[in-house]
């Protein structure tokens, strides 16, 4: 099925699986296209979801795709605090899952340089979101959709914030708090229910930075997510839902299964 409500494309395929391997293919067919015209790839990529990267891997390796010219810039990491980036090597870092979901996947020789595959680090945000300019913006931004509208971990205002939508949308790179419902959700999904155990703290690519993204998708693997994602498509864009800030550019797309897609517009 496929449908487009207030300019998003949704579309649905059949199992979660299927959603993985879509988000696989989209990748892959930006890097050949470029690759094609001698151009660069740029990207904004998640962890969460993370079963694509497999995929994508196996089929670089097969397809000997090359990825010299590709640069990933993860959304998000955790923090310890305000100022202390997780460690690398502890099991929840995002640098570490990217490691052993992808880039140690690969073969060697078709694996982008270690200095292209970046992460956000604290204290050098404003430098984070110059690069990506200084490469002629995103090509495409793929992620997941938090439980309270987030997008990377760019967190929504409170009810009673007075910050508009256009200025949230001009958010950069920046720390801030992990909310409650994201340290809930998150500690259900990879944490065992361990809430204390949860980073309080992030750093997060800006929503300036996805927003001007040429092509965006946002794949939707979680049962929960059917009850968020019906704020995203139908209401206002606000910024107590940064997700609604979608609605109407360009080249957006949602990708889910069937299971979580029933009863959205009915």
């Amino acid at each position: 099925m496929e449908t487009k409500v207030n300019g998003i494309k949704f579309r649905t395929v059949d199992k979660e699986w299927d959603v993985y391997f879509d988000m696989a293919l989209t990748m892959l067919g930006e890097i050949m296209k470029n690759n094609a015209q001698n151009k660069n790839t740029v990207m904004i990529v998640p962890v969460g979801p993370t079963d694509q990267y497999p995929i994508l891997a196996k089929m670089v390796n097969q397809l000997k795709v090359s990825l010299k010219n590709v640069w990933f810039f993860n959304m998000d990491e955790y923090m310890t605090s305000p100022t202390e980036m997780i460690d690398p090597e502890h099991y929840m870092s995002f640098k570490k899952r990217m490691n052993s979901e992808f880039y140690s996947r690969v073969n060697p020789e078709l694996i982008m340089p270690i200095e292209q595959r970046m992460f956000p680090q604290a204290s050098k945000e404003k430098e984070y979101d110059e690069l990506i300019a200084s490469l002629g913006g995103v090509d495409l931004c793929l992620g997941g959709l938090g439980i309270n509208g987030h997008i990377a971990f760019n967190e929504p205002a409170e009810e009673g914030d007075t910050i508009t939508a256009q200025e949230y949308a001009n958010l950069g790179t920046r720390v801030l708090p992990i909310s409650r419902e994201t340290r809930t959700i998150n500690a259900y999904g990879y944490q065992r229910g361990d809430l204390r155990g949860m980073p309080e703290f992030c750093i997060t690519v800006g929503m300036k930075q996805i927003l001007a993204s040429k092509k965006i998708y946002i794949a939707l693997n979680r049962e929960w997510q059917h009850g968020i994602v019906k704020h995203v498509l139908f209401d206002k864009p606000q910024p107590q839902i940064p997700a609604t800030l979608l609605q109407n550019l360009p080249d957006v797309e949602f990708c889910t299964c069937e299971s979580i897609a029933k009863g959205l517009f009915d």
